[in-house]
């Protein structure tokens, strides 16, 4: 992974976030926004500007890849990259909640 991918995406935004997460199996723009109102219990809602303009900057950077065109939308799954920045973005969560644990002991 090169430093400019590192720099841009970690950490990362929930929307980034939450569009690779919900990528690890194929999906399109609409149904992520679905799938993550779903997820958090309504409690995030991305917006399709913002949805729309996260997947074209993540296909372009490499992170998500165009896999087919069905009724009209496109399905995208996350790439090798992709994963990559997700499992770094999820260890530093996982740290951050670690130190939360232990302040509170």
């Amino acid at each position: 992974m090169d430093a400019h991918i590192k720099k841009v995406y970690v950490p990362m935004t929930e929307t980034g976030f939450y569009i690779l997460l919900c990528l690890r199996m194929p999906n399109h723009g609409y149904g992520i926004i679905q799938r993550v109102e779903a997820m958090t219990d309504g409690e995030i809602r991305l917006a399709p500007g913002t949805m729309y303009g996260s997947l074209s900057k993540m296909e372009k950077d490499g992170l998500i890849a165009f896999v087919q065109e069905q009724d009209k939308r496109k399905i995208y799954q996350i790439t090798k990259l992709g994963e990559e920045v997700l499992a770094l973005e999820m260890k530093r969560i996982k740290r951050l909640y670690r130190s939360v644990e232990e302040a509170q002991q």
